[in-house]
């Protein structure tokens, strides 16, 4: 653990307040915050900056591109996952749940083959601590697929598995509640023509009939007997909603239509949303837009989905947009409302007794410049 490490003169962000302060870490934990600047020798000078808690990523598939950065392409496995480490991390996520596919709904795709290279991977720079931030698995099942089950039975009792979402991305059913989009989305991102596009859509229909509702259940019932936490996945109506709270599920992820946002706030879930969908203004599959459900409290969480720089960049956008959200109202979205939702209770905002995992940033014009990040007191960036 790191000796004692003394930050001054910064805009100290806590779970309530921002004001010009100090924070003294002590063998890896905060042990003191308070306001002023300190008169010690060692202390280091933030120079104004801004210091706030290192930011915890729920939801991310960013390492996916990396394994694959071109179609059939396998990158070196364990050099991938530090490739993306390197992205998380300069971009103040101290805590990341690594998002994996456990499935996808377009057959043996190159996420599907990598799979097992990206679970091996992760384990093994975690175990060596290889990686700035912290690494967990967030199995991502895939519902559909007929090997669901197998791949959920393969690694769903690796001590790093922190988090299960129930997914169903067949064409359609949530994601894509807009036809047009629907097909524009696929035709567009996999280069289908109309032809491969209605082919792809009628097998996935067969395999959500023949599979959804028994791999729903099972996979449910796996994480239960495990007291994993769960999330939904892209609900878009009350119905789902209410099929996700009898799962016993906790956390929403990116509901699509204010039904489903409103109805996942009313029964205790906390809502996840997407810093991109943010940083752009708007969804781009045509579903709600984050800034609307922040603005009118019914999100919880702030989620950097593909792009880990706009987590950071979207906490900052925030206070300067019409939503009525101030820096320590935005910073908690990202930091200790993530931790809570999956009962990492030591972490997430700058407090005594939490780990400090601290982030020291400084505006460039409107762009948050992540300047150092300290992971349990040790400075990883």
């Amino acid at each position: 653990m790191s000796a004692e490490i003394i930050l001054t003169n910064g805009l100290v962000v806590t779970a309530d307040a921002a004001f010009e302060g100090t924070v003294v870490v002590r063998g890896g934990q905060i042990v003191e915050v308070s306001r002023g600047r300190s008169s010690a020798a060692s202390a280091i000078d933030l120079e104004g900056d801004t210091l706030v808690p290192g930011l915890i990523e729920l939801h991310t598939d960013n390492l996916e591109k990396h394994f694959s950065p071109r179609p059939g392409v396998k990158w070196p496995a364990v050099p991938a996952v530090m490739a993306h480490d390197t992205q998380v991390a300069a971009g103040g996520i101290t805590t990341v749940f690594d998002s994996l596919s456990l499935g996808d709904v377009r057959g043996d795709t190159d996420r599907v083959q990598n799979r097992a290279r990206m679970v091996e991977a992760i384990c093994e720079a975690s175990e060596r601590r290889m990686t700035r931030a912290e690494h967990r698995l967030h199995l991502r099942c895939e519902i559909t697929p007929d090997d669901a089950i197998e791949a959920v039975d393969r690694w769903i009792d690796l001590p790093l598995v922190g988090l299960i979402s129930i997914n169903d991305h067949t064409p359609g059913q949530r994601q894509f509640l807009d036809p047009s989009k629907l097909k524009q989305y696929y035709m567009g991102k996999f280069a289908m023509t109309e032809a491969q596009f209605e082919e792809f859509h009628l097998r996935s229909l067969e395999l959500h009939h023949r599979n959804a509702v028994k791999h729903r259940q099972e996979i449910v019932s796996r994480a239960q007997a495990r007291a994993l936490p769960l999330a939904s996945h892209d609900d878009a109506t009350a119905e789902h909603v209410e099929e996700a709270v009898r799962n016993g599920m906790t956390i929403a992820e990116f509901p699509t239509t204010w039904e489903a946002a409103e109805a996942s706030r009313d029964a205790g879930l906390a809502v996840l949303v997407g810093a991109p969908n943010l940083v752009l203004g708007g969804s781009h599959s045509g579903n709600i837009a984050a800034i609307d459900l922040i603005r009118a409290r019914q999100a919880d969480i702030l989620s950097s989905d593909y792009v880990p720089a706009s987590l950071m960049e979207g906490v900052f956008k925030l206070p300067d947009s019409d939503a009525g959200i101030d820096l320590p109202d935005a910073v908690r979205l990202a930091s200790v409302n993530p931790a809570r939702a999956v009962g990492l209770n030591d972490r997430g905002e700058i407090a005594p007794d939490k780990r400090a995992d601290l982030v020291r940033v400084r505006m460039l014009g409107d762009a948050p410049m992540v300047r150092a990040v300290w992971r349990e007191g040790e400075r990883v960036v």
